[in-house]
């Protein structure tokens, strides 16, 4: 599922807000109770998917089933270390298991190493693994560990391999998405890759603030709150995009 950019200074509905978040489940702690549970809150929010933890893909999968909402899950994550072709095995398990959308983690080290070629392969083989289904890729950067001209550079393989998105973080690095990492990143992919923020994006001002330069697609665990205030604005018509 895409969703068009939104102009800054232009209002905004609370439904277009819920389509750009991935309900994010991804807390090794939380049970097969919370994700269903989870589940029901992104069908009732009509959000664009739930993220969840692959070995939970099928349980979502059967609740969301006909809710209007993706499921998603994750692909080496959270660190990015598997090998290639474990990546591709947990990709294809997923989509078998009812999978829409995989949010992938490139190889930090590889990248951080110079083996360009390595991590542009790797994206690429998890690309053509989600093809047959029209599965869309999302590849975190892990921007935490990374310079800029790191950052710049996972951006071009990863449009170069076919990705639908470019992603800040994981939510388990030591820091998340910040607005100099997504304004960097919108500018290092052309208008065919989107940019997902993740990783402390738990106000809908810090939402809209990031929609303003160009983020179609957000990674919340605080969904219902970030979108209880926008319904709450709603009613005062003070819902727009902030002007950049």
């Amino acid at each position: 599922m895409t969703v068009p950019e939104l102009r800054a200074g232009r209002p905004v509905t609370v439904a277009q807000i819920a389509r750009m978040i991935d309900h994010s489940m991804l807390r090794p702690e939380l049970t097969l109770a919370d994700v269903i549970d989870g589940c029901t809150v992104a069908a009732g929010h009509q959000v664009a998917s739930v993220c969840c933890k692959p070995a939970d893909v099928a349980h979502a999968a059967a609740v969301l089933r006909g809710a209007g909402v993706d499921v998603g899950s994750v692909v080496g994550f959270p660190h990015g270390n598997s090998a290639t072709d474990i990546k591709v095995a947990e990709a294809r398990r997923a989509l078998d298991d009812g999978a829409a959308e995989l949010d992938m983690v490139l190889n930090i080290g590889r990248l951080r190493g110079g083996q360009l070629d390595v991590v542009g392969a790797e994206i690429a083989a998890v690309v053509a693994a989600a093809r047959p289904a029209r599965a869309l890729v999302k590849v975190i950067l892990e921007t935490a560990y990374l310079c800029d001209e790191e950052k710049v550079t996972a951006c071009r393989l990863s449009e170069q391999a076919g990705a639908a998105f470019v992603k800040t973080s994981t939510g388990f690095a030591p820091s998340g998405a910040t607005m100099a990492d997504v304004i960097l990143m919108r500018a290092s992919v052309g208008p065919g890759v989107q940019v997902k923020a993740a990783g402390g994006v738990r106000t809908l001002d810090a939402l809209l603030a990031m929609a303003a330069v160009g983020v179609t697609r957000f990674g919340a665990t605080a969904t219902a709150a970030i979108l209880a205030e926008a319904a709450e604005r709603a009613t005062r018509r003070a819902l727009t995009v902030p002007a950049v």
